[in-house]
């Protein structure tokens, strides 16, 4: 069993990593070149660092996840027509056509998940924050200038501080892009809003954190944000 890694640590703030590992486990074959499980079709690149180095800054837990996306897609509902990819950014994933969705959901999907909310039950954080990275270019799709992008759904307390900041720092920061947190959100609203849990979502480009230099760099620039984010949103609710 693939099970969530638990980061330990003493503080208020929940980190998760969703896209954190390119693991495909014994027993599925997924049919697709060993080059593209390094790709952001299978993992988010950089996000797994990224992830552990704000948890040691910030002294604070994260829960990060084990299996690659292409294998089940933990950001998303059970019920997302997506949710076991047969194909990512028009790469094929020829072993996922008819795979035993019920089994995927069993073994990865539904352990990840239930670590989250067994961790915000025990902790009631005070603010829950998924970190992601994004590709600069899509296949067939123009480049992406932006450095990074906060993501929410209804409440923004928290992305507002974080856009602020990174723009005053002068990083090119989308607001609900490059994706809409009103549109896929799946993980912080089950497990924040749905709780009335104050959460957003980091996404920065995967170029900009691909090795220690540039995740350092990050860290630097986000945990600050993250603990000014944390005093703005109170309590949790």
């Amino acid at each position: 069993m693939n099970a969530p890694l638990l980061v330990e640590g003493a503080g208020d703030v929940l980190l998760l990593c969703d896209h954190a590992s390119n693991l495909v486990p014994a027993g599925i074959e997924l049919g697709v070149a060993s080059e593209v499980m390094g790709e952001h079709v299978a993992v988010d690149i950089g996000a797994e660092p990224l992830t552990r180095a704000l948890a040691a800054r910030l002294g604070t837990p994260a829960i990060l996840a084990t299996v690659s996306r292409l294998v089940i897609e933990l950001h998303r509902e059970p019920d997302h027509p997506a949710l076991i990819p047969v194909e990512s950014d028009q790469v094929a994933v020829p072993g996922n056509v008819g795979a035993d969705r019920f089994d995927r959901i069993a073994r990865f999907h539904a352990p990840y998940h239930a670590a989250v909310a067994a961790e915000v039950k025990a902790r009631r954080p005070r603010l829950i924050v998924a970190i992601h990275s994004f590709t600069r270019q899509l296949r067939g799709a123009p480049p992406r200038t932006l450095e990074a992008g906060i993501l929410y759904n209804r409440d923004d307390r928290a992305a507002r501080v974080m856009i602020a900041g990174l723009r005053a720092a002068g990083i090119e920061t989308g607001d609900n892009a490059p994706y809409s947190g009103r549109l896929l959100n799946a993980t912080l609203d089950r497990h924040g809003e749905g709780r009335g849990i104050a959460c957003v979502s980091i996404e920065v480009r995967n170029d900009l954190i691909a090795d220690d230099v540039g995740v350092a760099r990050w860290a630097g620039l986000l945990a600050p944000l993250i603990e000014q984010a944390r005093g703005v949103v109170g309590g949790g609710g």
